[in-house]
């Protein structure tokens, strides 16, 4: 389970990299007349939609571009759904996990590809699908991209305000970078809190995703802040209705408490049974 969140983890940057390296592709303006598949049908039809969302909110770009990430997120909301659920029967099964790893943690060959078969077995049997977890997370960056793209090489929004920010260059006041990077912490908090146990890697993912958007919304334009800002307030909305910790752990702590009762109803059983003997 530990090897799994820090390859998450390492995932997650690796997609954020992604933002920097892609936008190498292309710096001059996208019209109807560009050429490449990636310029014309991609970045130049997110400008364009944005454009025609901001128009239909009473033209601002930046409502454009909340309106933008709004449906974006709908859209995704039914895999979103499923990679929170995995994610969960995930660790509610860490501890099985870690008893094969232990019942298997020698090396050689064999004995790993026993361990494999265990896991597909385990993993076939709660329901739960690895792929599920970053499969939301990749599917959001096409758009992270072109959205980053159609800002700085769509002429209107270069241009674009919103409330006191030019969309294209960070926020003078960092008020979004702060959201951002609050919204995006208060998400992972969350997520821990659900989680039955936790580890170093549980800690690495919590710290890690919020540094990291702090230190791309610094420098990057504010129009991605704002999206950060709605997708992640978003997911916060999202985890407390499809995987509520306070709920969880409230479940746990009942179970747990019925489990007690259960033993010490038996300890009381095998008294009376004993002196019975006697």
């Amino acid at each position: 389970m530990k090897n799994r969140q820090i390859k998450r983890v390492l995932v997650i940057l690796s997609m954020l990299s992604l933002v920097f390296i892609l936008t190498a592709c292309g710096t001059g303006p996208v019209t109807q007349n560009s050429t490449g598949f990636w310029d014309r049908y991609v970045v130049y039809t997110a400008g364009q939609f944005v454009i025609w969302l901001a128009n239909l909110f009473g033209g601002n770009p930046g409502v454009g571009i909340i309106a933008f990430t709004l449906i974006i997120r709908i859209l995704i909301f039914p895999l979103s759904y499923m990679s929170i659920k995995s994610m969960s029967k995930q660790q509610e099964i860490a501890p099985q996990l870690n008893e094969l790893k232990k019942k298997y943690s020698s090396k050689d060959t064999e004995t790993q590809t026993r361990l494999r078969d265990e896991t597909q077995k385990l993993y076939a049997s709660a329901g739960v699908n690895p792929v599920m977890g970053c499969l939301p997370i990749v599917i959001q960056m096409p758009f992270l991209i072109a959205l980053y793209q159609a800002i700085l090489r769509t002429s209107s929004l270069q241009t674009g305000t919103f409330l006191w920010m030019n969309l294209s260059q960070p926020d003078p006041l960092w008020i979004m970078q702060i959201l951002a990077t609050l919204f995006t912490l208060g998400t992972s908090v969350l997520s821990m809190m659900a989680q039955p146990t936790r580890n170093s890697s549980s800690w690495l993912m919590m710290i890690v995703s919020p540094v990291m958007i702090f230190v791309f919304s610094i420098t990057l334009p504010s129009a991605l802040a704002i999206y950060w800002v709605v997708t992640n307030a978003f997911s916060m909305i999202q985890q407390l209705l499809i995987q509520n910790p306070f709920k969880i752990r409230r479940e746990r702590e009942a179970k747990a408490q019925a489990e007690k009762e259960k033993e010490r109803a038996l300890k009381r059983a095998y008294k009376k049974a004993t002196k019975r003997r006697k």
